[in-house]
């Protein structure tokens, strides 16, 4: 299978996930929310430094449980800015 490359705004959309993934996480460990959530410490990072911009859904919900955000609030931080209609037709 042959992955399509990622546009910009979704290489962007993964690092502001990311970041708020790290926020979230505050003082906590990257290993105690990864156990928490059930993934590896590992994957965590690459979500975390964007290498991984585009996790599975049981990923999100995971840490989203693990961390106490509703999947709706991550959602409307990954959502594309107001009015950049651009990033929705890529």
């Amino acid at each position: 299978m042959v992955r399509t490359p990622l546009t910009p705004w979704e290489r962007q959309r993964g690092e502001r996930f990311g970041a708020l993934l790290r926020r979230a996480r505050g003082d906590r460990s990257m290993v105690e929310v990864a156990a928490a959530a059930g993934v590896s410490a590992e994957t965590l990072r690459k979500i975390e430094t964007g290498r991984a911009p585009t996790p599975a859904f049981f990923t999100v919900a995971a840490l989203a449980a693990a961390l106490d955000i509703s999947l709706d609030e991550l959602a409307f931080a990954c959502a594309p800015e107001t009015g950049d209609d651009s990033a929705m037709s890529a």
